[in-house]
């Protein structure tokens, strides 16, 4: 909200300050009257020490059912929230009310007043003890510590004092009783779960040892035959390494004779150099022989032909020694296949038992995994057995217990100063509200306003240059004169000053091409537009300009009213070509004012305005007077303001401040607008100057500086 806007609610508040005051006033004294016709109310309060758990007789090893305490801030917090709810709970009124028998009492009842005997018992039956004392009773924490203050109200002060110790001792009871109730369905739902719990262990129990029976593990744990069966499966992959590595090197053995052999030329021995194993002393002795035997024949073939006896002996021999040292060399291969076989056979037989004895494993590790489960099964069954029958015990020990965690502190004692009602607050409190009430209802009403009262209004709400102000002046309704010519005959008046400011600012609107025809108008009927243009034609003719106010109300014409001129001759009249200008248009006793009135009222204003003949008058009349204002009628009653609008040089809107609507003004410039009328802008009549509205305007300050008597002197404008 700017600053601007946060005055007017101030200067709205000033304005109505007696509507303010008379709203407190009434809500006050309504407020007032109603406290002390209310009965005295008085109160009574016990005070108590609530700890979060009772004293500790047992063994810190058997727990209480309610739990015990913790070092938590909100633990504690909500702990205390809960016995708070606890002693204002309907079952610790219900104890209350069952003890001292309320139900059928009418004083705590509030029925002492019904004398009739029937009608009282009726209205007891249907009331509700427990809920009325539940809705007296106050619990108060007391800060920092763990002492809770309770109170209770009644109207009597020694009734209060008893329902206050009462109501202490039956939260005492209640909670010991509530206690007793969750120890006694604890110890029914552990004594359920006990005799489950014992079926389901020995269920457990029983299906491990078939398990154990099934699997054959009675003997032999099934770990001891993991790692036995883990043993083999790492002998059987050592031994198969050790094989699958002495494959290998056989392979290569035999796979490199045999391109050797392949390799060689037919006839050619010496390729059994290079065999694997050529080593050997039976083949090593077959080679030397070979070689001997070869020798000796390539000695032979020096002195002898090739069929010579001696060369076919050697011949003979080379060859059975050439055959023996092949069938050693062949024998060499076969020795080698005949391993790689040997050895490929033996990788077979243990590729077969490690995968048996993987079976094996995966078995056992499945059975091992049942058995784990069988297990634990029967030891969580055992386990929680165990647990729950040592619960079971601790609660039916601590269940003998009756102790509590509650004490009285202090008992309560009757108070005989009542505490209801505190008129003295309730009167502050009601004028505070009423005030506020009353500040709520300025502030609606300024909000609901609608209509245009200020400058603000018109340049805001309605979008128009705002060209100043004219103040209420008063003076008698039938002496016309005197309240048309004020401005003339008190130039001094604030008045006077008001409408030279608004001549000044119209001439200002358009300081190039100055108007020469002026409209004066407005949306509605009683709103001053008469006044408001005789004020500006006689403050523009004090400035020296030659000023002719035509009277273009056709249907009200009041212009030769308030100069006192006759009317026989004017407008309608030279429209339709009678009579002369000279003759219709009339002086005044205000100097350079003249005027031209309306002459009979014609039956069609409208058409009358809208012809050549007064578009003529206009231009004749224009070349006679510096400036021509015209009185129109309201734009909202009939069309000539309209009509008029297109044929002169701007349109001014009056407008009576505080009085004229926001729509209809509204309406008047959407008519304005239609016919592209030019809106010079709106002034504000009759604003009643000492108004906390129009502080902020200079017309206030002027009026400070003005005469002293013309501020009293207010005139009204019709």
């Amino acid at each position: 909200m700017t600053p601007l806007n946060v005055m007017r609610f101030v200067r709205a508040l000033w304005r109505r300050k007696w509507l303010v005051l008379g709203v407190a006033i009434l809500i006050t004294g309504g407020v007032s009257l109603q406290s002390l016709r209310q009965p005295k109310v008085y109160a009574a309060s016990t005070s108590l020490i609530i700890d979060v758990t009772a004293p500790r007789i047992l063994d810190g090893e058997v727990k209480e059912v309610m739990g015990e305490e913790r070092s938590n801030y909100w633990f504690n917090k909500e702990y205390y929230t809960t016995q708070n709810e606890i002693i204002t709970s309907r079952a610790v009124s219900m104890r209350v009310v069952d003890k001292l028998g309320l139900q059928h009492d009418p004083g705590f009842l509030g029925l002492s007043h019904l004398k009739d005997e029937k009608e009282r018992s009726q209205a007891m039956q249907g009331a509700d003890a427990a809920g009325l004392l539940q809705s007296r009773i106050r619990v108060q924490p007391v800060r920092d510590s763990r002492v809770v203050t309770v109170s209770v109200e009644d109207l009597d002060p020694q009734r209060a004092a008893l329902l206050a110790n009462e109501v202490a001792q039956a939260y005492m009871a209640e909670n010991l009783a509530l206690k007793l109730r969750t120890t006694e369905s604890a110890t029914v739902w552990l004594e359920e779960r006990r005799a489950e719990l014992e079926r389901s262990s020995k269920v457990s129990e029983l299906a491990l040892y078939d398990f154990k029976k099934e699997a054959d593990v009675l003997s032999t744990s099934l770990e001891d035959r993991m790692s036995i069966v883990s043993d083999r499966i790492n002998s059987y992959n050592l031994a198969l390494t050790e094989v699958r590595t002495r494959i290998a090197g056989l392979q290569g053995r035999v796979e490199s004779i045999r391109h050797l052999r392949k390799s060689a030329d037919s006839g050619d021995m010496t390729w059994a150099e290079a065999v694997p194993g050529a080593d050997d002393t039976a083949l090593q002795e077959f080679k030397r022989r070979f070689i001997e035997q070869r020798v000796a024949c390539v000695e032979l073939t020096e002195r002898y032909l090739p069929e010579h006896p001696k060369m076919l002996e050697c011949e003979r021999k080379l060859a059975v020694v050439k055959l023996d040292f092949e069938r050693s060399l062949n024998n060499v291969v076969r020795k080698a296949e005949a391993e790689l076989a040997e050895a490929q056979a033996k990788e077979k037989n243990l590729v077969r038992l490690l995968a048996v004895t993987k079976d094996e494993a995966f078995e056992v590790g499945k059975k091992e995994i049942e058995f784990d489960r069988l297990r634990r099964e029967a030891d969580n069954n055992r386990r929680l057995y165990e647990l729950v029958l040592k619960r079971l015990k601790d609660i039916e020990l601590s269940g003998l217990l009756r102790t509590s965690n509650v004490r009285v502190l202090d008992p309560a004692r009757p108070q005989f100063m009542p505490i209801k009602p505190n008129v003295r607050r309730s009167v502050m409190m009601a004028l505070a509200l009423g005030l506020l009430a009353g500040v709520g209802v300025v502030v609606l009403l300024e909000f609901l306003e609608r209509s245009i009262a200020s400058q603000m209004d018109v340049e805001q709400k309605l979008g128009l240059a705002f060209l100043g102000f004219v103040p209420h002046v008063e003076g008698k309704e039938d002496n016309l004169p005197e309240k048309d010519l004020y401005v003339h005959r008190q130039p001094k008046s604030s008045v006077a000053e008001c409408c030279r400011a608004i001549r000044t600012n119209l001439l200002f609107m358009s300081p190039d091409k100055p108007f020469k025809t002026l409209v004066v108008t407005s949306s509605g009927p009683q709103e001053g537009k008469s006044t408001s243009c005789i004020f500006l034609g006689v403050a523009m003719a004090q400035s020296g300009n030659r000023v002719l106010l035509m009277d273009t109300d056709m249907r009200r014409p009041r212009l030769h009213k308030a100069f006192g001129v006759p009317n026989d001759v004017g407008i309608s009249s030279l429209v339709v070509g009678e009579g002369s200008l000279d003759r219709a248009i009339k002086s005044t006793e205000v100097p350079n004012l003249f005027v031209l009135p309306c002459g009979p009222i014609p039956p069609n204003p409208a058409e009358l305005l809208h012809t050549q003949a007064f578009a003529e008058l206009l231009k004749t009349v224009g070349g006679k007077f510096d400036r021509i204002l015209l009185d129109s009628p309201p734009l909202n009653a009939v069309s000539d303001s309209a009509v008029l609008a297109t044929q002169v040089d701007g349109v001014m809107l009056v407008l009576r401040a505080g009085k004229t609507h926001h729509d209809a003004a509204r309406r008047a410039l959407r008519s304005l607008a239609d016919v592209q009328a030019q809106m010079y802008g709106a002034i504000l009549n009759d604003l009643d100057a000492t108004d906390g509205r129009y502080r902020e305007s200079y017309l206030y300050y002027r009026d400070e500086y003005g005469p002293r008597e013309d501020v009293k002197d207010r005139v009204a404008s019709s």
